[in-house]
């Protein structure tokens, strides 16, 4: 495996085997080793491992490495990083293998991107790597989520070797290795480049303040948005991508470049901001822009923001020298009309008429089909988005009823659906529980693991309708707020998600068990019957409430319709 020294000092190490090595292991080695499917996070992380961005890492981390990482931000070997980066598999494949043992890994079609040397195989404590890495438990942070909810529950650690890069028919000439993003700033004679990372569309106010950036430090421009795996509700890479590109065309000429990271982000504030760093590092960069809130997921299930608006750039600042890469934190501009200009807020002079436009009108006025002024974002990069994510009348959406067996969910969904063919402005296709049952999911039990299954494929093909810019009405007693909400996010990724819940009570709901189901229940015939041995989670921030004991099935649609006029997605 080759290496070659970076110009702070330390080795880029890439983990690909010689051609000939890896032709060897195809053919001999890998049809007979124990084969793990990398999932779409792990296909990111072994990625960067392979080209070099994770340097030093040689592998995935050891339980030693892993711990220390946890409660001190640094390998054993006392070397800075901040992030556990760990493969988690299920116990029935950790159950197969043993310390010493070669596994393949491979993508989701099969193909065998690297072998991996067992070297250790643990059960870790994920609630305390959540509470140690990003200072909370709150499953609302996609990373603690991921670690409570998702992942395997056992980790294996060892040295990976590669076989061949994962594959990407997408932006090829746009995806660049450390060792690749190096020959060209070589090949550029650019000698101090200062890098700039983001997962959302850049306007006018972002090009300002990055040729700012660069400018003040006398380095050229790495533009490096993340196309891995970044926020839930994210705009769409392929749509940020031609963006970026119509962007790349205001700044100077020969000042600036465009690269794609593919990263699968923690959202973890502070501790990812310097995993940001070491790999901004890795690819040759000298100085990186460190935003507000860097990195950060939002709100926490009681509102309150998960990290400090700078509490990234302390981090940064106390780390900085070790780090060996400048930080330069964002500075606010805007946009003065009366000198028709962007500037820092610092340099505004009283009297100066400082237009404004946040996020939120802007997405408002995206869904809405309104006007975009022409100083806030510029009209390639307007179409664009307007391309991808029409005005909401003429958006996918999903209606998504939750609620008891026998609360009305089925009923309110039928007569919800003819309203809606009726108004013919697009495809409906209902989803009744019933019916996923009989058709989609007929091999499944009613276990709680099943159950969440059920849920999720209800949510894909729902999706997926919702993708294609049709209707898709969703009605099963999902009892569970975590499942309701991955598919809030499934969904929500492409459309409308509007949450029912049939919120009638228990009693009404028995006293209609036209199926003996409750009866059966009580008499213990039926087990994890939910509402009776098994929990309802009721929803807490549905878009609708209904309640069939003193509302018919026909008021419930027309209120539910009300509601999707008040939205913008029916006229």
């Amino acid at each position: 495996m080759g290496a070659f020294k970076q110009p702070h000092g330390g080795e880029l190490k890439e983990l690909y085997l010689p051609e000939h090595r890896a032709d060897e292991v195809k053919e001999a080695d890998a049809a007979d080793l124990a084969s793990w499917d990398l999932t779409p996070r792990q296909v990111c992380d072994l990625d960067l491992l392979l080209n070099g961005a994770f340097s030093p890492l040689e592998g995935f981390l050891g339980e030693a490495d892993y711990e220390s990482v946890c409660d001190s931000m640094r390998l054993q070997s006392g070397v800075l990083w901040p992030i556990p980066v760990t493969l988690d598999v299920a116990a029935e494949f950790a159950d197969q293998i043993g310390t010493g043992d070669t596994i393949a890994l491979r993508d989701s079609e099969g193909v065998l991107i690297a072998v991996m040397e067992v070297a250790e195989r643990w059960t870790p404590d994920r609630e305390s790597e959540a509470q140690r890495v990003y200072g909370t438990a709150d499953d609302t942070h996609p990373a603690v989520d991921y670690l409570l909810h998702q992942a395997g529950p056992v980790y294996l650690g060892g040295k990976v070797y590669g076989i061949e890069p994962p594959t990407f028919h997408d932006f090829k000439l746009l995806r660049d290795s450390p060792s690749e993003l190096r020959g060209r700033f070589r090949k550029l004679g650019w000698r101090k480049v200062v890098a700039f990372q983001t997962r959302n569309p850049l306007h006018r106010a972002h090009q300002e303040l990055t040729f700012r950036a660069a400018r003040e430090s006398e380095a050229n421009l790495l533009i490096h948005p993340v196309v891995g795996m970044a926020k839930s509700g994210d705009i769409d890479h392929f749509t940020r991508v031609r963006c970026y590109e119509h962007v790349l065309e205001e700044y100077p000429e020969q000042t600036t470049t465009l690269s794609l990271l593919n990263l699968a982000m923690r959202m973890g504030g502070p501790r990812e901001t310097l995993l940001h760093a070491i790999i901004r590092k890795n690819y040759g960069c000298t100085h990186f822009i460190v935003g507000r809130d860097h990195a950060g997921p939002g709100d926490d299930r009681s509102g309150q923001p998960f990290y400090g608006p700078y509490d990234a750039h302390e981090l940064y600042r106390r780390h900085e020298e070790e780090l060996d890469i400048t930080m330069v934190p964002i500075k606010e501009v805007v946009y003065v009309e009366n000198k028709a200009e962007y500037l820092p807020a610092d340099e505004t002079e009283p009297g100066d008429t400082i237009m404004e436009l946040s996020e939120s009108e802007f997405s408002r006025r995206l869904q809405e089909g309104l006007d975009i002024p022409e100083w806030f974002s510029f009209p390639k990069v307007v179409a664009e988005l307007r391309r991808a994510h029409p005005p909401r009348h003429e958006q996918g959406f999903a209606v998504f009823f939750t609620g008891l067996s026998g609360s009305g969910k089925s009923t309110i969904a039928n007569a919800l659906m003819i309203k809606l063919l009726e108004d013919g402005s697009r495809p409906v296709t209902l989803l009744d529980g019933d019916i996923v049952r009989k058709n989609l999911s007929s091999e499944l039990t009613f276990s709680a693991e099943h159950r969440d299954l059920n849920i999720q494929r209800i949510g894909f093909v729902a999706s997926e309708i919702t993708k294609n810019r049709g209707i898709a009405i969703c009605a099963p007693i999902a009892p569970y707020a975590r499942t309701r909400r991955l598919v809030r996010e499934m969904i929500s990724a492409h459309g409308g998600f509007i949450e029912v819940y049939v919120s009638t009570p228990l009693e009404v709901c028995e006293s209609r068990d036209r199926k003996g189901l409750y009866a059966k229940a009580r008499a213990g015939i039926v087990k994890g019957f939910t509402g009776i041995d098994d929990p309802y989670e009721t929803p807490e921030r549905a878009e609708v409430v209904v309640d069939t004991q003193d509302l018919s099935a026909d008021l419930a649609a027309h209120r539910i319709l009300i509601t999707l006029e008040k939205l913008g997605y029916i006229r």
